[in-house]
């Protein structure tokens, strides 16, 4: 198993183009597994090879997962990644059988993503406070993610020849490296160019003789910025809001359902969130219509209502 999962993680890395992050997350949850399925395996016995899994294994898994209190979310990674996995043992013509593939997904909670006001948008992207190359960076990263909708790991690898500034477009990099072109604002293009001239004042960190293959967003030492560096200060900075701290891809939230409150098609949207269903994107028409019905329950005197969690059309709340 150990080798193939080596394999694996290469395969996703160099053919797959998937990003360290995903990466970073099969790997971890193969190992989990590996470790699981060998403690069940009788003392003595050899190493686990991949024919020894069998669908009740998988479901004794994701059984012990949630006895252990893991979320529903984790398990359903952790079992689309064991899927994936005999996928391409499958490919490869190692394994002819999947039996990751005989498990059903666990349910998932419906969940409604969170949603920055437009005011908390707007006061996050002023809370990098100073004039030096690390403000300038951070508010020009906020303001970039708030105005693309761009993921997080789609941001750490803009590179500078991404960025048409003159027709304000920059091109995203997502998943399974599907590329697109998406609108950038005058006020993202402002901030990133005042980053940029904070840059060019040092000399070790500032533009060399070929920008080609420069990330727009570099940490202290020059090179490129990891999404978890990205994640660890917007939480930090949004922390000051009432609402508390939120992750990089609430602003990605915030920017499709922004768009969508002013009237904005859904599939101009899906095509800028990279979606490749649409049925991904109708989510956001949930959010703007609860968004919505609390207005209404606050400000219209005949609306007799308390604020709070909405039952959707066509369900009880039993």
């Amino acid at each position: 198993m150990e080798k193939n999962i080596r394999a694996f993680v290469a395969f996703l890395r160099n053919e797959r183009g998937a990003s360290p992050e995903t990466i970073r997350a099969y790997h971890s949850d193969l190992r989990q597994f590996v470790a699981f399925a060998s403690s069940k395996r009788p003392a003595g016995a050899a190493s686990l090879k991949p024919a020894d899994v069998d669908p009740m294994l998988v479901r004794e898994y994701l059984y012990w997962l949630d006895r252990r209190q893991e979320q529903k979310s984790s398990m359903a990674r952790k079992l689309a990644a064991l899927r994936t996995f005999y996928r391409y043992l499958n490919r490869g013509g190692t394994r002819r059988v999947n039996p990751a593939a005989e498990v059903r997904t666990p349910k998932q909670p419906q969940r409604l993503p969170r949603v920055l006001t437009k005011d908390d948008a707007n006061a996050l992207m002023e809370f990098p406070e100073g004039e030096g190359a690390s403000a300038r960076r951070d508010r020009a990263i906020l303001e970039t993610l708030y105005s693309t909708g761009a993921r997080v790991s789609e941001l750490v690898g803009m590179n500078r020849e991404d960025l048409d500034v003159r027709d304000g477009l920059v091109r995203l990099r997502g998943k399974g490296r599907k590329e697109r072109i998406v609108p950038i604002g005058d006020v993202a293009i402002e901030a990133i160019k005042e980053y940029q001239e904070a840059l060019s004042r040092h000399s070790s960190l500032g533009t060399r003789h070929s920008t080609h293959g420069q990330p727009v967003f570099r940490n202290s030492r020059g090179g490129r910025l990891t999404a978890r560096s990205v994640a660890r200060f917007v939480a930090n900075y949004s922390s000051r809001l009432a609402g508390g701290r939120v992750s990089p891809h609430a602003l990605r939230h915030s920017f499709a359902t922004h768009l969508l409150d002013e009237g904005a098609d859904l599939r101009a949207i899906q095509e800028m969130l990279g979606h490749a269903s649409l049925s991904t994107t109708q989510k956001y028409t949930h959010v703007a219509t609860d968004q919505l019905m609390k207005v209404y329950d606050l400000a219209h005197p005949r609306a007799g209502r308390t604020p709070g969690p909405r039952t959707p059309a066509g369900k009880n709340k039993s």
